[in-house]
């Protein structure tokens, strides 16, 4: 099944009582491209994040965004400097005693005291982190890619709609083919004969030169070859690999052998065909722009 190289996926998860939400969206770009948007805390778990991401996407800009809220994780804790508290409760009494002062202290005066109480950030468990954060991007990018598949799907039909008229034009090309080339020998044979009659060239070397020059008009292996591509096309799209790229030099083909006709042909009908055709074949090229 093919994807579209546009979407968007998340998940959420709680690990070490941290709240992780994981977004991706993605564009079309003609290669890979993938931008990993963590908080300066967790950069280490980036490299993971952009492995898992390339694991499944092979084509396109992916923007990744990581949000963790820490409200709830108790990762910062209080400390208390017993050594400094204790010499500020001494120095106080030694006050109070010396000059007859109110020993007055509590436990919220001295906490206020600088340098009492300070607040540290516990360390965070890289490992175990990572590891959390990894089934949530997973579980990211299972809703990622059941957006493009559904998308992709949508261009696969679209697609082999368009193959569908192709192929009805083709017809049309190869059944006004060979009265073209039937008329256009006619006209060609009546006026060689008629310039060349007097001048003693033998008249099955003339027929031969007829017959060589009208083959040239043909389109009997652009046709041939269009067919080809259109099964391979069908082939590709119908396939479980990603083939965005394989696609677009296809139509390249396709183009190939439409202009080739186009430049062949003699015929007023004929050149009205063609240009349905590569109007047809532009469509699917710009559609197969969104596939990856």
């Amino acid at each position: 099944m093919i994807k579209s190289m546009t979407g968007y996926g998340s998940a959420k998860g709680t690990v070490e009582g941290l709240e992780i939400r994981v977004e991706l969206k993605s564009v079309n770009n003609r290669y890979l491209d993938v931008s990993v948007r963590l908080p300066r805390s967790y950069l280490f778990a980036e490299e993971m994040v952009k492995s898992l991401v390339q694991k499944h996407i092979s084509r396109g800009k992916v923007d990744v965004f990581v949000n963790v809220d820490s409200s709830d994780a108790g990762d910062m804790s209080v400390k208390i400097n017993e050594g400094l508290l204790k010499g500020y409760v001494e120095a106080i009494r030694h006050i109070a005693a010396e000059y007859g002062l109110e020993d007055d202290l509590t436990a919220q005066s001295v906490s206020r005291f600088p340098d009492v109480l300070t607040v540290e950030k516990v360390d965070l468990d890289a490992e175990a982190i990572s590891a959390g954060m990894e089934q949530i991007v997973e579980e990211a990018l299972r809703d990622f890619d059941a957006m493009r598949a559904r998308e992709g799907e949508k261009l696969r039909d679209d697609v082999l709609s368009r193959l569908e008229t192709i192929r009805d034009l083709v017809a049309q090309v190869e059944a006004k083919a060979p009265e073209t080339i039937a008329a256009y020998r006619r006209r060609l044979e009546q006026k060689m004969f008629e310039v060349l009659t007097s001048s003693g060239i033998d008249e099955n070397r003339i027929l031969a030169e007829v017959a060589v020059f009208a083959d040239h008009i043909a389109v009997d292996e652009e046709t041939v070859r269009l067919k080809s591509h259109m099964s391979q096309l069908t082939g590709m799209i119908n396939g479980n690999s990603p083939t965005g790229r394989k696609i677009d030099f296809l139509i390249q083909e396709f183009n190939r052998e439409a202009n080739t006709i186009g430049s062949k042909c003699q015929n007023s009908e004929i050149a009205h065909v063609v240009v349905d055709l590569k109007s047809e074949i532009e469509k699917i090229r710009e559609q197969i722009q969104n596939i990856e």
